[in-house]
This record gives C-alpha cells, sequence and structure tokens, in this order.
C-alpha cells in the first residue's frame, strides 16, 4: 500500500510516499480502507520533533532522533475491510471514522485500529468531512466541559481546526460566544454562530476589560496573567496550544502550558491544560452533534494523499482557516 513516511525529523521535505506491508489487524482491530484525513497541528510538531522538550516529555509520539511512528497522520476516516476476531461491534462494509492518537499512521490507504477508538460516521457527512472532526472536535468537546446556557465563552484562535468546532459546541450548550481570528477569518467565525468576533490585529481582547466565564486558548500567544485577566472571579482558562512553526524552540507553547500547571496551584482561577484520550464515547458525541445539525465541519482546502507535504506545509506556515484534509 502506499503511505507517507518520516525516518528523521525535519521540514515537510522528509515525508515521503513511499510502498509498505499492508496491515494485518489483531483480534481487538479493524482493518480500514482510508478515504480521507486530516492534518493537525500535531502532525508538524511531531514530523519536526518540535518543541524539542517533547522529545524528553513525550516518548510515547517522540524519539530523539525521529519520530517512534514512520507513517504520520491521527486522524481518518474510511471503510471497515476486516475485523479480528474479538470484534462484534463493527464489520466489514462499515464506514467509520477515528482518532489513531500516538499509533499515527492515517496518512496511508490502510490503517488498523482497536474498535474501541471507531465509531459509525456521522450519516450526513463525507469521507472528507468527517476526516475532520476526530482530534479537533474531541478536544473542543473537552475543553469546553462544564459550560452552561447563557455563560460567557470567548475562544482565542477561533478560525482554526479546534476553533470552528469550539464556537459551534458553545453555541449548542447556548453560551455566549466570543471569537478572536484575523481579519480574514471573521466572516467564517460568524458564520459558525458566534455573538462577536475580534480581530486580533486591531484589538488586545486581554485589554479590552471584558470579562468571561471560560477562556479557551488555542494560540498560546499571551502571557497567563494577561489571560486571567479576562476571567470572572469563577472563570475557567483552558489551554490547548498548537499555533504556527516559527523556526524551531525548546519549549514552544509548552513554556506557556509548564507555567500554569505549577501557578495553577496558587490562584483562585480554574486553569485546565487539555490532555484528551481519544475514545468512542467522544466520537458518539460529536456525531449526535453533527447528525443534529448543531455542528458541521468546516474545510479549508484537501490535498491528494502524495502532497501530503504541502498540506502539512499550509497547516504550518499559513494559518491554515479551520480543518485540511488529506484524500486517499
Amino acid at each position: 500500500m502506499k503511505a507517507i513516511v518520516q525516518d528523521r525529523y525535519g521540514s515537510p521535505d522528509v515525508l515521503k510516499l513511499m510502498d509498505v506491508p499492508k496491515p494485518t489487524p489483531a483480534d481487538n482491530e479493524v482493518l480500514v480502507r482510508v478515504h480521507a484525513a486530516a492534518v493537525n497541528a500535531y502532525d508538524w510538531h511531531v514530523m519536526r520533533g518540535d518543541p524539542y522538550v517533547m522529545r524528553l516529555l513525550s516518548p510515547a509520539w517522540f524519539g530523539l532522533n525521529g519520530p517512534k511512528r514512520r507513517i504520520r497522520g491521527r486522524d481518518f476516516a474510511g471503510r471497515v475491510e476486516a475485523a479480528g476476531k474479538a470484534v462484534t461491534q463493527v464489520r466489514p462494509g462499515d464506514e467509520v471514522y477515528g482518532d489513531l492518537s500516538d499509533a499515527n499512521g492515517a496518512f496511508a490507504e490502510h490503517v488498523c485500529v482497536p474498535a474501541d477508538l471507531v465509531d459509525a460516521k456521522p450519516a450526513n457527512l463525507t469521507f472528507e468531512q468527517a476526516a475532520a472532526v476526530p482530534l479537533a472536535g474531541t478536544t473542543a468537546l473537552a475543553g469546553l466541559q462544564g459550560v452552561q446556557a447563557e455563560q460567557h465563552v470567548l475562544v482565542n484562535g477561533a478560525s482554526g481546526g479546534v476553533g470552528t468546532f469550539a464556537v459551534q459546541i458553545a453555541k449548542s450548550l447556548g453560551a455566549h460566544v466570543t471569537g478572536v481570528c484575523s481579519k480574514r477569518n471573521i466572516d467564517l467565525v460568524q458564520s459558525l454562530g458566534a455573538d462577536h468576533v475580534i480581530d486580533y490585529t486591531q484589538e488586545d481582547f486581554t485589554r479590552a476589560g471584558q470579562r468571561y466565564d471560560l477562556v479557551f486558548d488555542l494560540v498560546g500567544n499571551h502571557s497567563l496573567a494577561r489571560l486571567r485577566s479576562t476571567l470572572t472571579s469563577t472563570g475557567t482558562l483552558v489551554l490547548s496550544g498548537g499555533g504556527v512553526f516559527n523556526g524551531g524552540s525548546f519549549f514552544g507553547p509548552m513554556g506557556l502550558i509548564i507555567r500554569a500547571q505549577i501557578m495553577s496551584r496558587f490562584i483562585r482561577h480554574r486553569v485546565l491544560v487539555l490532555s484528551v484520550t481519544p475514545g468512542k464515547e467522544h466520537l458518539t458525541a460529536l456525531r449526535h452533534l453533527i447528525e443534529s445539525g448543531k455542528v458541521v465541519p468546516a474545510i479549508d482546502r484537501t490535498f491528494p494523499l502524495h502532497r501530503t507535504p504541502d498540506a502539512i506545509r499550509y497547516v504550518e506556515e499559513e494559518h491554515a482557516q479551520a480543518k485540511v484534509v488529506i484524500t486517499v
């Protein structure tokens, strides 16, 4: 089968389209013919081994000189071709979607995945749309846990992959949503249901004086003190930074996250650093939101499998709007 493979850290140029053996599912796995896969900030972070501190902190993903898994890609959507003998809820022919987590391998024609990490593809989505959902949608869902109707939520990075889901999910919960993005993305964020949109090139939301019940920061471009200044007295700050490539870094967005983890013990505000574990329950919840019409995946561009390096370069350098998807 064809797959996007890398053997060392580097730019998208280290990614190669190669023939590799077709995998065979274990007893608890299904073999999926991949029809589409999504690009996430995670992919370029692993591709480059950046920030460098992650090579020490996350050995499941990062080796010292190259990633632990040769084939990139987490999010996928496709059709089940075979199922292990212990699998009972998924059958060949089923259309599914899911997130491979640190196993990677979605940028390929086939992938083996534990059956408890897949769910039925939302019936009203194409494979390309469905592939855009798992990691970004799950992150948004987790970051907004506990949000109640009439609360005020701000999403910093509202036009990105996670942000576009976060705006819609927050609105489905009855929140008043403010999105922060650049001028070119204002129309998109408004179309997703945001009540108010701030152009960060014209206004710094941390200095505007508005207070929010929850601030979901997906960018990491403000200090912890400035972010906390935007919260109500009982507000929550949720951190889940992705960002774009800026030439390599030791800490990158992890600097803010590490400081937040330390300071959270000494401050009155609730500070949550997201650590999301993929699972069928999240995919099922997202499928219900999508099939009810409350959430619609937003896709910026699609690329064929052989142009995966171009797709990742686009995501890491050009502030992609919403999701970028690979067609297989």
